[in-house]
């Protein structure tokens, strides 16, 4: 019997680390095709909020944003975002677009995630705006209209919900955070920002096990 070959990236689509270590993680997946099964499981960083964000946070936010930059060369934020928008402390309306996006269409999820990223880091719009969402969501081309109602929806908030109680049993409760599952064990695999080999190396040497 075949045993199950699965990389569980979990993520948060406003996690800043996660901006960062999207170039490597996509040549991560390349260099798996064929050797494992890919899939993105949500972590849920911050809670809803309709409260400002603290400036102090906003200070050490923005802050982390310049180590990412310093950590992992190319990375680009536009700091205008700390000017224009009205940041608040709260992913996940954006980790519920991309449960409600994944519904509609398969296929929108990684759209939808890096449209998120985009709006926030490069655009410096708020994805923690439902209006933000949507209008990305109708960029994708998908059902706006149905996207707004399930954006908020007792089952996405669930699924959600459920997304994060995994996350957390698989012990990642930091983001990225990547876990190998072989069978039902699940092992972890370091995070490397900037080079794919050791990861690959890591994850090609637990088919082993």
């Amino acid at each position: 019997m075949t045993t199950t070959r699965t990389l569980i990236y979990v993520h948060d689509p406003m996690c800043s680390w996660c901006w960062g270590f999207r170039p490597t993680f996509e040549r991560l997946c390349d260099a798996l095709s064929g050797e494992a099964t890919v899939v993105r499981l949500l972590g849920g960083l911050a809670a809803d909020s309709d409260q400002p964000m603290p400036a102090e946070m906003q200070t050490r936010l923005q802050e982390t944003w310049r180590r990412i930059q310093r950590r992992i060369p190319g990375t680009e934020f536009n700091f205008d975002f700390w000017r224009d928008a009205r940041p608040r402390r709260s992913t996940w309306p954006a980790c519920r677009a991309v449960i409600a996006a994944r519904r509609l269409d398969s296929g929108a999820e990684a759209s939808m995630i890096d449209a998120i990223q985009r709006a926030y880091y490069l655009l410096a719009l708020n994805p923690s705006d439902d209006s933000t969402l949507i209008a990305l969501a109708t960029q994708l081309g998908l059902d706006a209209d149905r996207f707004a109602q399930l954006l908020n929806a007792p089952e996405t908030r669930q699924a959600l919900t459920d997304e994060v109680a995994q996350a957390r049993r698989m012990g990642a409760d930091s983001f990225p955070s990547l876990r190998l599952q072989l069978g039902d064990s699940f092992w972890p695999v370091p995070v490397d920002y900037t080079d794919v080999a050791p990861m690959r190396d890591t994850i090609l040497g637990l088919f082993t096990v």
